[in-house]
């Protein structure tokens, strides 16, 4: 097999990206100063990040058989990279040296065969596995922690099996192999001109697998925003054996064998290679930022423009909170970012109905965008332009949260029209009581990462000032007092970040208990010995 568009770059055990890169301390500071001036909050001494040669880890409980040694790896820092994820725990946790659970070993399979192999003896020798892509998981997805039920655990990392095997540029499909990371598979797609459009934040450190595997939400803010809409088959090793789905672009023939795997999580098998829906690479763009004075009438506003039929691909609505943490604005307006695009017509035609639906419920729409012409100037270095720098550069920035002390977190769910006054004004009031009992001051900010004629995806950020040693203790409190929340007032616990063991508590109360059942049943019989990923979506013994 083929290494061409392997990434070899060394990825970073703490923190986010590869090693050597991120957030710089003038960009630290600079962040600090930012959090000062906005929000008044009190910036601690800059912590240490941790060095490899601080950290140690438990001895491993198991050691790989001859027949894997060639594939696996057992030093610290490989180790310690797979043992954590990205949420605010994890960096908290990272940046005290504290790595309590992490994989005895690490595999790094090159063919399914080889897949196969790890799942066998994996099998019978009762060690748990945690498949692994890029490594992204916010929700505990990726962290071996696992009972003395099992001999131990082990990490399959499947960065080897990254390839586009094949491109139906005709159905415009493509089969890729589960391991590919994002700007890895777009690299390939490019010269066929197609693309699967998929640019969620994490885009650079996730892949094709985990996105499938985690039900993940890319870059289209309406209409195909979830990772089944371009799912066209599957192909997922698993203890039991491999399954093959059948490639179709619609399939009436019962329950969606591709539907139990979508969303699994890793608990019931290894998704190798995948049959996708792709798209021609966009030509015609246009785009405009809309300032709103009020957040009801600009939410308002985006309910129509979703149940409009126009399509856009960005419709993301900011409320002036983060809209301020972003520099979208001055903290006075809710702003909404809006775009359009497509690889056959222009837009004009789009943008100049979507600007006057948005004039029509108050906003400051621009001349040009009712023109239908895109604002090129404003896209840059205006309101969208800012928002999309902070979005893209958000995810470097949790080191330099983290290492000055600031609990910043963030949680989404997605509700009906109907239900979202109730729910946002239960959670905002929830998580405010809980983060000031908590904190003392902070802020919470909302946005709709997407939108649906039947209702939003909003997203919330909370801000607060940390207490050093505690930040983990805190955040826990808030996320208790906003998930309950959630649920009460009819949302989902997870819109796009998947379950994992984070989300567990409240997955349980989501679910029907027959669901849960008929789930137990499903893993039974695809991982007889329960060793997949123990822990996630369902109790491994």
């Amino acid at each position: 097999m083929t290494e061409e568009h392997l990434d070899k770059r060394t990825r970073k055990f703490w923190g986010w990206g590869f090693a050597g890169t991120g957030v710089d301390e003038p960009e630290v500071h600079a962040l600090g100063q930012m959090i000062r001036d906005k929000f008044g909050f009190p910036i601690q001494d800059l912590a240490t990040a941790p060095d490899i040669s601080e950290i140690e880890l438990r001895q491993p409980r198991v050691s790989p058989p001859e027949s894997l040694e060639e594939i696996c790896q057992v030093d610290t820092w490989t180790r310690a990279e797979h043992t954590l994820g990205k949420n605010l725990g994890d960096f908290y946790r990272g940046l005290a040296r504290q790595y309590d659970n992490p994989p005895d070993f690490v595999a790094f399979p090159r063919t399914e065969h080889d897949v196969v192999s790890v799942l066998d003896w994996a099998h019978t020798n009762n060690v748990a596995v945690v498949p692994y892509g890029g490594g992204s998981s916010v929700a505990q997805g990726i962290e071996p922690i696992v009972s003395d039920d099992y001999r131990g655990a082990i990490t399959l990392d499947l960065r080897h099996l990254n390839q586009v095997l094949e491109v139906d540029q005709e159905s415009r499909s493509a089969l890729i192999q589960g391991g590919v990371l994002g700007p890895d598979m777009e690299n390939q797609l490019r010269p066929y001109g197609l693309s699967m459009r998929f640019f969620l934040q994490a885009f650079e450190f996730s892949s094709l697998g985990g996105w499938i595997a985690t039900r993940a939400a890319g870059h289209f803010a309406t209409g195909p925003t979830q990772i089944d809409d371009s799912v066209q088959a599957l192909r997922v090793v698993t203890p039991a054996g491999t399954i093959q789905t059948r490639r179709l672009p619609s399939d009436g023939a019962g329950t969606s064998a591709d539907r139990m795997f979508i969303g699994s999580e890793g608990t019931l098998g290894v998704i190798t290679q995948a049959w996708m829906r792709l798209q021609d690479r966009p030509t015609f763009r246009v785009g405009t930022s809309v300032p709103f004075s009020n957040f009801d009438k600009a939410v308002a506003a985006v309910r129509v423009l979703a149940q409009s039929g126009l399509a856009p691909a960005n419709c993301r609505l900011l409320d002036p909170t983060e809209s301020l943490l972003s520099g979208a604005s001055d903290g006075s307006d809710s702003v909404l970012v809006l775009a359009f695009e497509s690889a056959d017509h222009p837009l004009d035609a789009w943008m100049q109905r979507a600007a006057q639906i948005c004039a029509d419920h108050g906003g400051r729409v621009s001349e040009a965008a009712l023109q239908g012409k895109s604002e090129a100037e404003a896209a840059r270095s205006g309101a969208t332009g800012k928002w999309r720098d902070f979005f893209v550069r958000g995810p470097f920035y949790k080191e330099g949260y983290t290492r000055m002390g600031i609990v910043r977190e963030t949680f989404e769910t997605a509700c009906t029209w109907s239900a979202f006054p109730e729910l946002h004004a239960r959670v905002v009031e929830a998580t405010t009581k809980a983060m000031k009992e908590e904190c003392g001051d902070g802020a919470v900010a909302c946005r709709f990462t997407h939108v649906y004629p039947d209702g939003p995806a909003p997203y919330y950020t909370v801000m607060a000032p940390g207490k050093r040693g505690r930040e983990v203790e805190q955040w826990a409190a808030i996320k208790q007092a906003a998930s309950e929340a959630v649920l009460s007032a009819g949302g989902t616990i997870t819109h796009h970040h998947a379950v994992g063991r984070y989300h567990r508590p409240w997955y349980d109360q989501q679910r029907p208990d027959l669901f849960a059942s008929a789930l137990r049943a499903a893993k039974s019989a695809v991982d007889p010995a329960l060793v997949m990923n123990p822990g996630v979506l369902i109790d491994p013994k």
